[in-house]
């Protein structure tokens, strides 16, 4: 049924063709629920693991990495590389399978929030039926405590309150009346005559007639949008899928010339393929994927560390270029907890009589150890007062509730009658301060005086200042009678009330958060607030946290609904605040911003932020107060539901990304020396090749995993804060990266070659020249790698400015590459399995001269850099 909020009560039952006193009978039941279908959620069709696999295996980098692994076993009979292979290749594959799992558990927890049964009128009898059997037109009994088994619309209500944060984001229980007609743009948290699917009824009773089930409910169009949404691969994982493609096909074009050229000059065809293999296998960076996966497993452990659990690897990295952080209010920038914020009386010794007025004209009750139930505002009262030494508890027992009148939407007031200890009875009043002050004929200031003009507007103001600071302000009176009247009503109770004071309340910013903001804005990421909250309230906690700035404006659901896509494109650019919006408005406005070129992180913890969650670049969901559904459709959980550690986790995020860059470049410089080695020692057609392919390999092990590793875990530079994020589209080589990568690996290569010549004609025995010049070749290719190790840990500062020993696991991968470098070289049994020679003092002079060359000259262009800028910012480092 559409907009069943906007017509009569008589429209809705006619249109449902129920019975408002009977319900349907269970023949007609029985037939809609075979046109409707059961009341459940829609899941996705499922795929079978070995279509996964075989959608993994597609990967063009995957067929590389297994035609290298190929290649390994041919050239050599390695088993080694081609197990290291295969296991990468199942580690990625895991994880992308896992990740395409998310979607299914968010719908699953999705399907979970229904009530497992419903209390149901249907011909003439009330039962309790499985809500999978609900149909539209069936008659509910709701009672407090329920949950909502589908979206219904109320017959009749008394003190009905319903808990829909999770749905719309409205932070405190929503008051429902049976009213007859709502406008049909009514936003979905102003439906008061509405109860959603899958909510919490906290108080009150009621009966409603049900509209919509399954797909047709509140949450089914949440689960649709989460069907329909599909997750886009992160920037890092398209700029990989990039770079492995171009340089593995790369390397293989490089090798397929080099073994052309080779068999031109009139080499064996046997010898020149297996050196063609040996380098493709060393030179294809098939480590690289292997490298990546660890380097974001270690930052996931890093980011546990600061209360971030993350679900998708890749996200470690995609938070690190996020320029937009959208934040729901509720619980993430504030503490999820009302808080009595100011006190005003007309006289100041009124405030206990105020305290005592808001305990105990409230329903808060005693859980267990001592924690309090019932309605937030309420239990804020009574904290404050407990703060003051007035003990609700206490006052219970002093004065007992003789009578009541519970609150209601309609008339705004709530009064409670109690006995004074001088005999007869108070009337303790609170409400909506503008209904109350008409109600009240007196004041309590220096004793009773009656209410005048000047007093009238007084409290209006302070009222009117009260909910300019976005406070939740609530008015406190009280009547004094001789007995409990007859009749228990408004017009009898609620009148010639004497005025004590306002009470004003707020869901108050966390402490931590505005600095956090205040890191975003010096980072280039703009924070904006989506909120289920009324504007003023949440501009006004947007302005306090710095969110809301000179020049930002807000818009509302409502405002979006109408407004054309083409200015919403320019004014989302500009917009901090969204107020009063419905999950389909958090799904739009993180979609127009991806559109304006933005990396998009979104918080939320409600079954409304899901579709959101999902679509955003990182969804991060609350685990303390996030639903089941909200924490299946985000990559990454904060433990703490603070603000902060999303700004926390941006800055892990940076310098992973920076370390995954540093492995990057490491790798392919070294792989650029490898095979410039290699090519030139075939185009010059030296007699012999500088390396063997069982050196190639051990290169491939020795200098392609260790040192790669270390650099991945190197500390965040302090002040990656201080610059703005990089661009979704900025590829790895960007800002000199690339140029870095090829001339420090031409400084590998010529450094190799040059060991390989004065071996081959100058240092060495005529006798055994060859095998000296091979052996030096070998050692200085593979110790200069473990020295360039220590250049790429920062690509503008100098090693003595970051410290040798500031990464112990580069340390420890220098030491172990070394002595495994060192035992091929010096000891017989494996002397003789890499076909070296043992060198002498004058060749390990050069070697190691050579080796330390490429570092001489890194550190030197850093020291030229540094003298031609000014520094941005000193460097620190931290874990």
């Amino acid at each position: 049924m559409e907009h069943p909020h906007a017509v009569s009560l008589r429209q809705v039952l006619s249109e449902l063709k129920t019975d408002r006193a009977g319900g349907l009978t269970e023949t007609e039941a029985a037939k809609r629920l075979r046109e409707a279908g059961p009341n459940v959620l829609e899941q996705p069709p499922g795929k079978s693991l070995a279509a996964r696999l075989w959608e993994q295996i597609q990967d063009p980098m995957i067929v590389v990495l297994l035609a290298a692994a190929v290649l390994s076993v041919v050239s050599s009979g390695d088993w080694v590389d081609a197990v290291i292979i295969l296991l990468i290749v199942v580690v990625n594959s895991v994880i992308s399978i896992m990740q395409e799992n998310s979607a299914e558990k968010a719908l699953a927890a999705l399907q979970q929030m229904a009530a497992p049964q419903a209390t149901v009128i249907r011909g003439g009898r009330q039962l309790r039926l499985d809500t999978a059997l609900l149909v539209p037109g069936d008659i509910l009994r709701l009672e407090a405590g329920d949950y909502v088994p589908a979206d219904a619309r109320l017959l009749e209500c008394a003190g009905l309150k319903a808990d829909e944060s999770a749905i719309t984001g409205e932070s405190v229980p929503v008051d429902k009346a049976a009213v007859e007609r709502l406008p049909p743009d009514t936003p979905l948290g102003d439906r008061r005559n509405m109860v959603i699917g899958s909510t919490v009824l906290t108080a009150g009773r009621g009966v409603a007639v049900v509209t919509g089930t399954g797909m047709d409910t509140e949450v089914g169009h949440i689960a649709a949008m989460l069907l329909r949404q599909e997750k886009g691969d992160t920037p890092l994982q398209r700029k990989m899928a990039e770079i492995s493609k171009t340089l593995s096909f790369l390397c293989l074009g490089v090798c397929a010339v080099m073994f052309g050229v080779g068999l031109l000059q009139g080499k064996e065809l046997l010898s020149m393929l297996l050196i063609a293999v040996s380098l493709a296998v060393a030179a294809i960076p098939e480590g690289l994927p292997a490298i990546v996966t660890i380097v974001l497993a270690l930052g996931v452990q890093r980011m546990a560390e600061h209360h971030a659990i993350v679900k998708k690897l890749p996200a470690v990295e995609t938070l690190g270029c996020a320029s937009v952080i959208c934040s729901d209010k509720t619980g993430t920038l504030t503490r999820n907890k009302m808080t009595v914020e100011t006190l005003w009386t007309l006289a100041a010794d009124s405030r206990p009589l105020a305290w005592q007025i808001g305990c105990l004209c409230s329903d808060v009750g005693e859980g267990k150890q001592g924690t309090l139930t019932g309605d937030p505002t309420e239990t804020a009262i009574v904290e404050g007062a407990a703060r003051e030494g007035i003990p609700k508890f206490q006052l219970d027992k002093e004065q007992p509730r003789l009578a009541e009148i519970p609150f209601d939407a309609d008339r705004k007031l709530m009064s409670t009658i109690h006995p004074r200890p001088n005999g007869g009875v108070r009337i303790m009043v609170k409400g909506g301060p503008d209904v109350l002050l008409r109600r009240c004929r007196w004041v309590q200031r220096t004793g009773r005086l009656s209410m005048n003009g000047d007093v009238r507007k007084e409290i209006l103001a302070v009222n009117d200042r009260m909910a300019g600071r976005a406070l939740r302000v609530l008015g406190l009176a009280y009547r004094d009678l001789p007995a409990v009247p007859g009749r228990m009503d408004s017009q009898t109770v609620e009148q010639d009330l004497t005025f004590v004071g306002l009470v004003g309340m707020m869901d108050p910013p966390r402490k931590e958060v505005k600095a956090a903001v205040t890191a975003c804005h010096l980072a280039g990421i703009r924070p904006v607030m989506i909120t289920g909250d009324h504007r003023t309230t949440a501009v006004a906690i947007a302005k306090e946290l710095g969110i809301f700035r000179k020049g930002d404006f807000a818009l509302t659901g409502a405002e979006l609904d109408f407004m054309p896509p083409e200015l919403f494109a320019q004014q989302v650019q500009q917009c901090t605040v969204y107020a009063r919006v419905s999950p389909e408005h958090k799904l739009r406005i993180v979609s127009a911003l991806q559109e304006g070129g933005n990396v998009v992180a979104m918080t939320g913890d409600g079954v409304n932020d899901a579709p959101a969650l999902k679509a955003a670049d990182i969804g991060c969901a609350m685990g303390i107060t996030g639903t089941e559904v909200a924490k299946g459709a985000a990559d990454m959980i904060l433990t703490d539901d603070n603000f902060s550690t999303i700004v926390k986790a941006v800055e892990q995020g940076r310098g992973i990304y920076a370390n995954i860059q540093k492995a990057i470049q490491y790798l392919l410089s070294c792989n650029i020396g490898e095979i410039l080695t290699i090519f030139l020692a075939t185009v010059f057609n030296f007699h012999q090749m500088p390396l063997i392919p069982v050196q190639l390999l051990w290169l491939n092990l020795v200098t392609d995993s260790l040192p790669a590793l270390a650099l991945g875990v190197e500390p965040v530079e302090e002040g990656v804060m201080e610059l703005p994020p990089r661009r979704a589209d900025e590829g790895i080589f960007s800002g000199g990266a690339g140029f870095s990568i090829a001339w420090q690996g031409v400084l590998v290569g010529l450094a190799t070659l040059g060991a390989y010549f004065l071996g081959e004609y100058v240092l060495s025995d005529p006798a055994h020249a060859s095998q000296t010049a091979n052996t030096m070749a070998f050692a200085t290719l593979t110790i200069s790698q473990l020295f360039h190790a220590y250049d790429v840990r920062s690509s503008h500062h100098s090693i003595f400015e970051i410290g040798f020993f500031t990464n112990p696991a580069m340390t420890q991968a220098f030491l172990a590459g070394l002595a495994l470098q060192l035992a091929v070289l010096l000891l017989p049994p494996l002397r003789a399995v890499f076909s070296v020679a043992l060198m002498g003092g004058a060749e390990w002079v050069t070697v190691l001269a050579l080796a330390i060359m490429p570092t001489v000259v890194c550190e030197t262009v850093k020291w030229g850099r540094k003298k031609r800028r000014v520094p941005r910012r000193k460097l620190s480092r931290t874990t």
